[in-house]
């Protein structure tokens, strides 16, 4: 365990299906199971990460972090070993209308300095949107991983999503390291070879080294309650998450294509 402060993640994508929430859940119990302590946070009204650890997404969680000031550590659940989840809580979705100015953007970088139990990671997965929920996480987090899957709708996404973060980010003052995650990779099939050539072409430097294999066995896990590492710790989706957590924790990112 550190005595730095943790080194905070956060899943973001607008769009949806692109395995945002199941690269949360697999990357938060992957570096447990290194022996990381890590947070996580729930930052998304649907309670997918929550429930995707058999967990009750409606329990007091981080709502009152923001209405009432509550401290993270009194919210938060024991998930795994090494693991603890602060759930959104229901009046999770109510913070999008809060009153206030600028100060509103900041609250959860200040609950998360305020921590006083040391965790060496702490894992948000941030809702679909780019609303105040999202300006939090940006405001509070080291690095944004954007999951990406295999599609040129996705890759056409990714790029309005880039544009989005660079005007936010220039409005608010701050830079944070950005990293592309290429999921529902077939390696067989060409379409998804194409784009992951043209994500690392057109974001050098930024596509993390392991892509996720499409895997059945990450669809299925949430359903009972489980990580990939507890339903099917032999599948391909097991194998991928535990590689993609030694990337996110060493940056380890495929190299940019030579120019010429």
């Amino acid at each position: 365990m550190s005595t730095q402060p943790p080194r905070t993640l956060i899943f973001l994508n607008q769009k949806g299906g692109v395995g945002k929430t199941t690269s949360s859940v697999n990357v938060a119990h992957a570096l447990a199971l290194s022996g990381y302590e890590v947070l996580g946070l729930d930052l998304d009204p649907q309670g997918h990460f929550a429930a995707s650890l058999g967990l009750e997404g409606l329990d007091p969680g981080l709502d009152e972090i923001f209405f009432e000031g509550v401290g993270l550590l009194e919210r938060a659940q024991p998930a795994r070993e090494r693991l603890r989840l602060v759930p959104p809580g229901p009046r999770l979705p109510e913070v999008e209308q809060m009153a206030g100015g600028r100060e509103r953007g900041w609250i959860l970088q200040r609950a998360l300095t305020q921590l006083k139990q040391p965790f060496d990671y702490v894992v948000i997965d941030c809702p679909p949107s780019s609303g105040l929920l999202a300006i939090n996480a940006l405001l509070a987090t080291d690095d944004v991983i954007m999951p990406v899957s295999c599609d040129y709708l996705a890759l056409e996404g990714l790029a309005g999503l880039m544009r989005t973060l660079m005007r936010v980010e220039q409005g608010l003052n701050i830079s944070t390291r950005k990293y592309v995650l290429v999921t529902r990779f077939n390696g067989q099939r060409r379409l998804p070879r194409e784009v992951r050539g043209k994500l690392e072409e057109y974001f050098p430097g930024q596509v993390l080294y392991t892509p996720i294999r499409d895997n059945v066995a990450l669809a299925e896990a949430p359903g009972f309650g489980q990580t990939v590492f507890e339903y099917r710790p032999e599948s391909n989706g097991a194998k991928d998450y535990a590689a993609l957590a030694e990337d996110i924790r060493l940056r380890r990112v495929l190299e940019a294509p030579a120019a010429g």
